[in-house]
């Protein structure tokens, strides 16, 4: 998707600079009892905010926190708290990694804690504050950090969409190769067949006794000729093919009796033995080639020998040999090796397994052992669903930690929240033996010890009125959970002179 021009970015920090300024000039406003040093103080540092948010994400966060935590141990300022909430968003639209504003919100609950602590007050305020860090800072980051995955996720489906573009422009110039090699591979096949045995039938004219010796010798240019042609083909036939391309494929056009037939009637010495099987597909396509590539040597590498081609089925498999005998170059493979590499491929991809070497004796063998059905091939998965699946896990688990931070957050302060109420309720609590051992008339220096440390400071509903002339009265908790029932403690002149539970 295209980036924002930057003077969109520069319109969209202008208007959201004035928009945080307008809870700043309204709680600012002189005639309200503020300052202009505050209005003016307040709008500098929002727009400084705002100028660094995109290279810095969470600063412009951690100074409108500073700015509101003096102001209000409990974070909630009408000046600063619409900024809170867009800086919150921001800072998660805008920033890779979570780990930095984890810290913040882990500092700014610290920060609240240590100022709740060094000014005396209660944990009350503490607890507002971690509620507004929740509520003001933590969801919109949340949101933002959500909004981000999404985006990325739009982004990279774009991305791949013009990779795939791409791919497929690659994919048919790919296919145009591979369509030529198909090409070539076929003029190589039939055209060198046909050439090898065009020199097989000039080999024959070149020793007929019944031939002139100017015969004889044109003869002799002729399969030479033939020769040299088969050479050149194949070399034009390299440099069409590309580098690496699979063999080719295509269906031959006659049977392998038929084949063998046509090299017997062009002068090879050839024989079959075994029946002709019927393979489907690669398989029969492949075995066609076998054939024909090593009745092409025979004729090319060893004139006038005797060529012998052996059919055997074995259950699922099918062998084929094709063998020539000792002749003028015998035992030496194709010029250069291509065409056999090439027929191992063919089949290879057919399933099967392809050997070829010298014999005992003299001679050439070539045999591959083929199945009756191929393989199914497992197409892989292309490179882009790749990384579309890798940007959807990516995503799904930015959601998920989006998810779970907030539940953790929650549960750790329900869980700190339990734990201090706990703490404070127990500070408060009389023990009913103590409570038992006090008597009225003790002076209240006999009695400190047994009290606990701080009495009830708010006292629960439906408690019956102090009894008069007494100089003050305090209230313990007699159980650490309950509000009900209280022990009421009432001094005259620092000695105790009632105690009652209540109710009881």
């Amino acid at each position: 998707m295209p980036e924002t021009s930057p003077a969109r970015r520069r319109l969209f920090d202008l208007v959201l600079w004035l928009l945080l300024s307008v809870p700043v000039l309204l709680r600012s406003d002189p005639n309200d009892g503020g300052s202009w040093f505050q209005v003016a103080a307040g709008v500098t540092v929002l727009g400084g905010c705002v100028a660094v948010s995109r290279r810095w994400p969470l600063l412009p966060l951690a100074v409108t926190c500073a700015a509101s935590l003096p102001a209000s141990l409990e974070l909630f300022t009408p000046s600063y708290s619409l900024a809170l909430v867009a800086f919150g968003y921001l800072a998660g639209r805008r920033q890779d990694h979570t780990r930095g504003s984890l810290w913040l919100f882990g500092g700014v609950a610290a920060v609240g804690l240590l100022l709740t602590r060094l000014t005396g007050t209660s944990l009350g305020p503490w607890f507002t504050l971690l509620l507004a860090l929740a509520l003001a800072i933590v969801a919109p980051w949340l949101v933002g950090r959500y909004v981000r995955q999404y985006d990325r996720l739009v982004r990279s489906g774009w991305e791949l969409a013009d990779r795939m573009e791409r791919e497929q422009a690659a994919v048919a110039d790919r296919e145009r190769l591979r369509e030529r090699s198909r090409i070539a591979g076929d003029m190589h096949d039939s055209l060198g067949h046909d050439l090898a045995l065009i020199a097989v039938r000039a080999g024959v004219l070149e020793v007929d006794p019944g031939l002139g010796p100017e015969q004889q010798r044109a003869a002799g240019e002729l399969r030479r000729a033939a020769a040299e042609a088969t050479e050149r083909l194949r070399d034009v036939i390299g440099v069409l093919r590309e580098e690496g391309a699979a063999a080719p494929t295509a269906p031959a056009d006659e049977t392998v009796g038929e084949l063998v037939d046509r090299a017997r009637a062009s002068g090879l010495d050839v024989t079959l033995a075994g029946p002709v099987p019927e393979l489907p597909g690669m398989a029969g396509r492949a075995l066609h080639r076998v054939v024909q590539e090593g009745l092409t040597n025979a004729a090319r590498h060893a004139p006038g020998a005797s060529v012998a081609v052996e059919l055997r089925e074995d259950g699922e498999r099918v062998t084929a040999r094709v063998a020539n005998g000792p002749g003028a170059g015998a035992g030496r493979p194709a010029s250069g090796g291509s065409g056999l590499v090439g027929l191992d491929e063919r089949v290879r991809l057919a399933g099967g397994t392809l050997t070829h070497g010298p014999v005992p004796g003299g001679g050439f063998a070539l045999t591959a052992v083929l199945p009756r059905r191929a393989p199914a091939a497992v197409p892989a998965a292309p490179t882009s669903a790749r990384e579309l699946d890798r940007a959807r896990r990516r995503v799904r688990k930015d959601l998920v930690r989006a998810i779970w931070i907030p539940l953790a957050l929650l549960a750790a302060l329900a869980v700190l929240t339990a734990g201090v109420a706990v703490w404070s309720q127990s500070r408060s609590y009389l023990e009913p033996d103590n409570y038992a051992r006090l008597l009225v008339g003790q002076a209240y220096a006999e009695i400190v010890d047994d009290l606990p440390e701080h009495a009830l400071e708010r006292l629960p509903a439906g408690l019956p009125p102090e009894p008069g002339g007494v100089d003050e009265c305090r209230y313990y908790r007699a159980t650490v959970f309950a509000e009900l029932p209280v022990y009421r403690l009432c001094f005259t002149g620092g000695r105790l002179v009632a105690r009652d539970e209540l109710p009881g």
